[in-house]
């Protein structure tokens, strides 16, 4: 991924260092596609700032300004895991409920937000809908609830 960030930062005619380049890399997802993007948006907050260089400082203040957290998290995908666990209380919840509370089309969400969060192993798909795992919780520096069950009252109370 390190050598599609600077192979992008010579097409684009940008001086990158090694470090910058691994900063943008390490926050692209994985995905060529969206290290282009950063690398884009990296280069014009360098631009802005009058740099000659992006060095590892300036490709991390431009990604935390564009909300890009250190593992390629974005505003979008911090709104989806805060919904399920400050709303929901972990989950279960469905599609249709997620999508109705951030605004968003099922199939975004779908298509979208969820398939790198999946990935990372941040949300779980079960039949009765999406849960957040105890490492979603951790990264949002939330406290897991001890027994969703009565948060979510039970049945026979």
């Amino acid at each position: 991924m390190c050598s599609i960030v600077e192979r992008g930062a010579r097409v684009l005619g940008v001086n990158i260092d090694k470090q910058g380049a691994m900063e943008i890399a390490r926050r692209a997802r994985g995905t060529p596609r969206v290290a282009g993007r950063l690398l884009r948006r990296v280069r014009d907050f360098a631009i802005v700032a009058k740099q000659d260089l992006i060095n590892k400082d300036i490709a991390d203040a431009s990604l935390t300004r564009l909300e890009v957290d250190h593992i390629g998290l974005d505003k979008m995908d911090h709104k989806y895991l805060n919904i399920i666990a400050k709303n929901y209380h972990g989950g279960p919840v469905g599609a249709d409920t997620i999508a109705a509370a951030m605004s968003e089309g099922r199939d975004s969400i779908e298509e979208v937000i969820e398939p790198y969060l999946i990935q990372l192993g941040f949300v779980a798909r079960t039949p009765r809908g999406r849960t957040l795992t105890p490492q979603a919780f951790a990264h949002l520096g939330l406290k897991v609830p001890k027994n969703p069950a009565i948060i979510q009252g039970n049945l026979f109370d």
